[in-house]
């Protein structure tokens, strides 16, 4: 190859290029295949191990699955599951609820709120959850009555504690209290989180506060909540199973009892591992679509389902009519 100088015209026009200064086409380069052995070891024995746990749970005879089959939708079962779900439903509600006003208190500008809120935060996130339902569980022991009235003045209504907190009551406000004080600091934090220029932008516009919140403070701030605030309300379903210290008959207190009468363990146990699973599921699920819901604003494509991703894989099939080549 000859050395060109810069300046130096005294090489000829019409002199061919060598074959190092010819373009290569693309689809005449030659692509090194990178070959990822221990990826595929790594797999093949993850493979085999998932096998065998499955071969075990199919042939060991402990699991007992005729066991298992006859009591999974057992009438017991199925109550103490749909007390399971009451449960979880009225402590999320409510807790949610109350933990909303607490972060707005905590936001607010007025100091007595702000430290209120606070010390409550730090009381219920300080007491264990077990410790708060027994002391609910207990209420009558310190209160035997209740009156509705003027504040250090005459009561208007009275009624006995025992005849008005129930145990269900009285684990629903357990958990409620407790689950307040945790999502008082996942919407709080979601809502900080919004950009504090947007709504200066939004008040210079004019904009009244309550169309911004709901417009602009509160759609980037559900991005922010949705994850931890799913996160919550899967740990209060499972942390249902608490209450069966305070002789509620829910999901996992009702397994106990069968298998205290009957000693399958094993079965019984795979019996609440199994409705928790499904539930647990269904509740991701949910979330699934409400974060998808709550990210048109910040993506530009929305996340597929995952039926549109098996159809759009199964367009792109060579053998499929809307993915063939003409």
């Amino acid at each position: 190859m000859t050395a060109v100088i810069p300046g130096d015209t005294s090489r000829s026009r019409d002199t061919a290029p060598d074959d190092d200064d010819l373009p290569v086409a693309a689809e005449e380069l030659t692509v090194a295949r990178t070959w990822h052995p221990w990826r595929w070891v790594i797999s093949i024995v993850t493979l085999v191990l998932a096998a065998q746990f499955v071969h075990g749970l199919a042939t060991n005879a402990g699991w007992d699955w005729g066991t298992f089959a006859e009591y999974f939708t057992a009438k017991s079962v199925m109550a103490a599951l749909w007390l399971t779900i009451q449960l979880t439903f009225w402590g999320t509600l409510i807790g949610f609820a109350f933990g909303i006003a607490l972060a707005a208190a905590r936001l607010s500008q007025n100091p007595v709120l702000q430290v209120i809120s606070w010390f409550y935060i730090w009381a219920f996130r300080s007491i264990p959850l077990i410790v708060q339902l027994l002391f609910w569980f207990n209420i009558a022991y310190l209160y035997q009555t209740l009156s509705l009235g003027i504040p250090f003045g005459p009561a208007f209504f009275t009624f006995n504690v025992n005849s008005v907190i129930s145990g269900s009551t009285a684990a629903i406000i357990g958990l409620a209290l407790h689950q307040a004080a945790y999502s008082a600091e996942i919407v709080r934090a979601g809502i900080i989180s919004v950009d504090q220029g947007q709504l200066e932008a939004a008040a210079a516009l004019g904009i009244p506060r309550r169309r911004e919140f709901f417009k602009i403070v509160l759609p980037q701030a559900m991005r922010g909540i949705l994850p931890n605030a799913a996160n919550e309300v899967i740990s209060l379903f499972k942390g249902t199973s608490i209450v069966s210290v305070m002789a509620i008959a829910e999901l996992f207190y009702q397994v106990q009892v069968i298998y205290g009468r009957s000693g399958r363990v094993v079965p019984m146990l795979m019996v609440a591992t199994v409705w928790y699973i499904i539930l647990t599921s269904l509740l991701s699920v949910v979330q699934f679509y409400v974060e998808r819901h709550y990210a048109k604003g910040a993506l530009r494509t929305v996340p597929l389902t995952p039926i549109q991703q098996v159809r759009a894989k199964l367009a792109a099939l060579p053998l499929s009519p809307r993915g063939a080549t003409r």
